[in-house]
């Protein structure tokens, strides 16, 4: 089967991967060479549990409307199946930083594969933010570049408006889709540089490519290769580059390459206690972001005076102070993050780890059952969190009458819903509440700038939280059930 590209956009209801739902997805499906098969899109009906933020529902203007669209655990089956069709190259702009990783824990939620997209039956992911950031330091010529207050911007509402990449509104998922694929087409005009930048996606050409990296020197644990590291999250100030050198791979995380950076002053301070506070470490694994170049000239230039200066003297002091290497590089190789303690089933993705075969065997029995054999087979995983899922799908996406078991946990999950102590997710991130919801909603009329379209939208939402989630209101407010 050949290879195909779907390129898709989500618009969500808030931020948080852990508790935030779709509400839209879009994709277009091409050949390899960009030319358009097909396209798909649904719209996700809200869940009764979530409160949408009001910063992005003023963004993605999406009215919290309960009866609109499919349940979620429908469409979600659905996206998973586009997303793991054979040969799939999935593609967004900042996916892999964003839509992936919310749609993975939706998946989660929903107790489908989370990761099979990225690794099965040929599937991989791509990100255009990366592969622009790219051609904005190499090769401009297929672009033109927007600038803000006297610096780049790459975000793809200012690319698009340079470049005339929309022809819908943005914010709109199938419309930045469109100009997504539209700016991936400007872009791989330079078959060379384009096929290079895909590559880098892939795995296995990605891990060689840092093996080909210069060694900088030796020591006992190894050769220690150097080079450039372009990712987005060292931004525009620094030119999205850093110098960086390997230091092994994470002991716990084994698929995580560990490069230290070079151009921060304050690694030469570095004594055994006061590594986490005096080193810096990008965690890469191989076919994701960044792309690592080799140190030449014209990388290094980018770098800047200062920057270089610092890492010229990093290196000198790495390679005469071995003892205090050894010690940076065993605290970021041995470093684990911190188990949270009674977190909540909907952000367990990364803690629980994989479900037994066994639980995923029931897994695919649920999503083929009718409702009744649905609620049987809940009952039956052995692991905690999947027997709470599935539950939680059930009262999610199912009208009354339900068992009463079920409707318990709705009223119990409900009352946790309304604390003012939120819960939390992996990173330590708050669920949005009602209270905190309606205090940004307050928040947001008394500041400048609203029209009268977001200002209903407002409106609507506050009905929203108030109607169904009256333990929001102060008690004044509180409407009769």
């Amino acid at each position: 089967m050949a290879e195909t590209y779907l390129f898709y956009d989500i618009e969500t209801t808030g931020l948080n991967r852990a508790f935030d739902q779709v509400l839209e997805f879009a994709a277009i499906r091409t050949d390899g060479d960009l030319n358009e098969l097909d396209r798909f899109t649904t719209t996700i009906r809200l869940r009764p549990d979530v409160i949408p933020s009001p910063a992005a529902i003023l963004v993605n203007r999406l009215r919290p409307e309960t009866g609109r669209g499919r349940c979620e655990v429908d469409s979600l089956r659905e996206i998973h199946a586009q997303l793991n069709r054979p040969e799939t190259t999935s593609i967004g702009y900042n996916s892999i930083g964003f839509d992936d990783e919310f749609l993975r824990f939706s998946f989660h939620r929903n107790l489908l594969p989370p990761y099979t997209h990225q690794f099965a039956n040929g599937c991989r992911r791509m990100d255009l933010l990366p592969v622009t950031i790219m051609y904005w330091l190499y090769r401009r010529e297929p672009l033109r570049w927007p600038e803000l207050n006297g610096k780049a911007s790459l975000k793809l509402e200012d690319l698009g408006a340079a470049n005339d990449l929309f022809t819908g509104q943005s914010h709109d998922a199938l419309s930045d889709v469109e100009a997504t694929l539209r700016l991936a087409r400007l872009l791989s005009r330079e078959t060379k540089m384009w096929r290079h930048l895909d590559d880098g996606f892939r795995k296995e050409i990605d891990a060689q490519r840092s093996e080909e990296l210069p060694v900088a020197f030796k020591t006992a644990a190894g050769d220690h290769k150097w080079g450039v590291l372009v990712s987005g999250e060292f931004g525009t100030r620094q030119r999205f580059q850093a110098p960086v050198i390997a230091i092994g791979y994470s002991a716990p995380y084994p698929n995580q390459s560990l490069w230290l950076r070079l151009d921060l002053p304050h690694l030469r301070s570095a004594t055994e206690p006061t590594v986490a506070e005096t080193t810096r470490v990008v965690r890469k694994r191989f076919g994701e972001p960044g792309f690592l170049l080799p140190p030449t000239d014209r990388t290094l230039e980018a770098i800047g005076s200062e920057r270089r200066q610092h890492m010229q003297e990093n290196l000198r002091w790495l390679q005469s102070h071995e003892g205090e290497f050894q010690q940076i590089s065993a605290y970021h190789r041995n470093f684990r993050y911190a188990f949270i303690p009674d977190l909540d089933a909907d952000a367990s993705l990364y803690q629980t780890g994989f479900l037994p075969r066994a639980d995923e065997a029931l897994c695919r029995a649920f999503h083929a059952a009718a409702f009744d054999g649905k609620v049987e087979i809940a009952a039956r995983f052995s692991s905690p969190e999947a027997r709470i899922l599935a539950e939680r799908i059930l009262f999610r996406n199912y009208d009354d009458p339900l068992p009463q078991h079920l409707t318990r946990a709705r009223d119990a999950f409900q009352r946790r819903i309304c604390r003012k102590e939120a819960l939390t997710d992996h990173t330590g991130n708050r669920r949005t509440t009602p209270q905190s919801a309606l205090a940004e909603i307050r928040g947001l009329r008394q500041s400048a700038g609203l029209d009268d379209a977001e200002r209903r939208l407002l409106d609507d939402l506050q009905d929203h939280i108030l109607r169904r989630f009256p333990c929001g209101a102060p008690a004044q407010q509180q409407p009769l059930l």
